[in-house]
């Protein structure tokens, strides 16, 4: 029987100390506790901490791009080093993996990437992950790694994504781990906080945000801590941290493509009337759209809001739409057909 797949993502400030070097406890607490688990599941480890591993070594280190990217190149070989050093113990060999936004957004590339990582788990080997910040383009860039790590799991249908943070989970008012959320919505939201980790990109909210994406492709998200005893085992079992719960809804393994890993190119706005129909699961049609923010050509895909900016689906264009005005004279035209659009 097919081993389910497991997503785990370590951020920043979970593998390193302040001072900005890999936290060797840690790392080893991942090894020991990923063990265990890689008889039940088909592993991915999404780590970042390589930037913030490397930048000690750059004089006068200020977070420009460049500087970024010389810390990455320097701090990757260190990350995998240890990684591998800590693993090694459990005889478990591991394979790095940097990843670039258009290696989701082009669907042969993901394809050769879920291939890639198949072969590297037929041979027991687990694959870390990684944005490749040395060559990434600034503007093609995954916001962070919980999205990287939630782009791996729904691309690859993977039964649970697992967040690490700071902190023990998401708080409530009273400052207790609300330990499980069965919809993502603005009550959720409001209970962040705004400050960031001073190591890493994300932070509550992106960890929110992402597990709402995955919670609508049916998978199942934990936010958790690693200085919890046993953190990781504990968490896959829900059994600490704040678990949000997958929604009951099959999507092909297509649509979860295309929702999580295309690039969205432009956002178009819909009347009640249509987002009527998309809840009906058929086509947008020119009559039910109020606003485009700009053009797209067909095969590209873009995001589907409501009227109040709310955005409802991602779709793959069916047409050339250069601006409303050019589509209002036909106003019957198929946007994009039903089996193109994604609700989210």
């Amino acid at each position: 029987m097919k081993k389910p797949v497991l997503v785990i993502k370590f951020g920043s400030a979970a593998i390193t100390t302040k001072e900005g070097e890999i936290d060797e406890r840690t790392v080893l607490e991942i090894a020991r506790q990923t063990a265990q688990l890689q008889s039940r599941y088909n592993i991915v480890l999404v780590s970042s901490g390589a930037v913030a591993a490397g930048k000690r070594y750059l004089k006068s280190y200020s977070g420009t791009l460049s500087e970024k990217k010389a810390a990455a190149a320097i701090g990757n070989p260190l990350l995998i080093r240890t990684y591998n050093t800590y693993f090694k113990p459990f005889k478990i060999s591991l394979a790095q993996s940097l990843c670039e936004r258009q290696h989701f957004a082009n669907r042969g590339q993901f394809l050769q990437l879920k291939s890639t990582y198949e072969e590297l788990w037929k041979n027991n080997i687990i694959p870390i992950a990684n944005e490749n910040d040395v060559v990434s383009n600034k503007e093609l860039k995954f916001s962070d790694n919980d999205e990287l790590a939630t782009l791996i799991a729904v691309g690859f249908g993977a039964e649970q994504v697992l967040f690490t943070t700071s902190v023990a989970g998401l708080l409530d008012s009273k400052g207790n781990v609300v330990r499980e959320i069965q919809k993502i919505d603005k009550e959720a939201f409001g209970l962040v906080r705004k400050d960031k980790s001073s190591v890493g990109l994300g932070g509550m909210v992106s960890k929110l945000n992402f597990a709402h994406l995955a919670n609508q492709m049916g998978i199942k998200a934990v936010i958790f801590s690693m200085q919890e005893p046993d953190g990781l085992l504990k968490a896959v079992k829900g059994e600490i941290g704040t678990v949000c719960l997958p929604a009951e809804k099959k999507v092909s393994s297509r649509k979860k493509w295309l929702a999580s890993g295309s690039l969205i190119k432009a956002m178009v706005k819909i009347d009640a009337g249509a987002e009527q129909a998309l809840q009906s699961r058929k086509s947008l049609l020119a009559v039910g759209v109020v606003a485009i923010n700009q053009s797209f050509d067909a095969g590209e895909v873009f995001q589907i809001a409501n009227d109040a900016g709310e955005v409802l689906a991602v779709a793959k264009a069916k047409v050339d739409v250069l601006d409303l005005a050019s589509i209002q004279k036909k106003k019957n035209m198929a946007i994009a057909h039903a089996d193109d659009i994604v609700l989210l």
